[in-house]
């Protein structure tokens, strides 16, 4: 700005401001994008973990990458949040678009996925508690390996994705800075102490599963070797943890 002053002898035109803050701003979004490569690609790699072969880390990577570039477009550092934060919730927001792009699941997975959510809140509104494998195989009248295959298939399921199921957070930050008025605000609020109280609720197993993968960004084989258990069996602890969440939460999710 100096410079062009010395040079034409007076100040800079509104045009040439605008400009100049146009040239910074690029700069700025370019330089955060650069720093923060690594973090689409630990993301990739986490989402990836629990998603069929058919999902490729390269194609998540891309979609990821242009989240965060509308990160680095949108971010307002006077918002509070730490651009790490936000650019997190838009690069898996990019991603889980792109996850649900696609359709894995065969009509019959989808099938069981909702047999076996019913069964668990049936199962759970009959004892006051909750629901143990063995009952609810039982009540589903199949027994406990064939109720553990069927959580198998349910590994990354679209529909029965924790990411998809509670993306709220990215929601929530839209219905603030959008215009949908309080009552919008209001039932986010209510959705999240009820999210929370589902969370407390879960078996404790369940509950280290989920704090472990999404607070400590542990992989499934490092949560398996905390809990000495097999990847594949973390992988179905994740999937009942959902759909028992589901099933506490039918009421917000029908």
């Amino acid at each position: 700005m100096n410079e062009i002053t010395q040079e034409s002898g007076k100040k800079p035109s509104e045009q040439e401001l605008t400009e100049a803050q146009k040239q910074q701003k690029k700069a700025e979004v370019t330089e955060l994008v650069e720093l923060h490569r690594g973090l689409v690609k630990r993301i990739a790699n986490h989402l990836a973990a629990r998603m069929p072969a058919s999902v490729q880390i390269d194609d998540l990577v891309q979609s990821g990458m242009i989240g965060l570039l509308e990160a680095a477009g949108k971010y307002d550092a006077s918002k509070g949040a730490s651009f790490e934060t936000f650019a997190g919730i838009r690069i898996r927001g990019a991603m889980l678009d792109e996850i649900r792009k696609g359709d894995w699941g065969p009509r019959s997975v989808y099938r069981n996925s909702r047999k076996v959510s019913e069964a668990i809140q049936r199962v759970e509104s009959r004892l006051g508690r909750d629901a143990r494998d063995f009952e609810v195989a039982a009540e589903l009248n199949v027994k406990v390996g064939e109720f553990y295959t069927i959580l198998s298939d349910l590994r990354g399921c679209r529909l029965f994705s924790f990411e998809e199921l509670f993306d709220s957070e990215e929601s929530r930050m839209q219905a603030r800075s959008g215009d949908q008025g309080p009552q919008a605000d209001t039932q986010e609020e209510k959705f999240k102490y009820a999210l929370v109280d589902a969370i407390e609720k879960l078996p404790e197993r369940e509950k280290l599963v989920l704090m472990l993968y999404y607070d400590e960004e542990m992989n499934l084989k490092e949560i398996g070797k905390v809990l000495g258990v097999s990847e594949s069996r973390v992988s179905q602890i994740h999937s009942q943890a959902a759909l028992r969440l589901r099933g506490k939460l039918h009421h917000w999710l029908s």
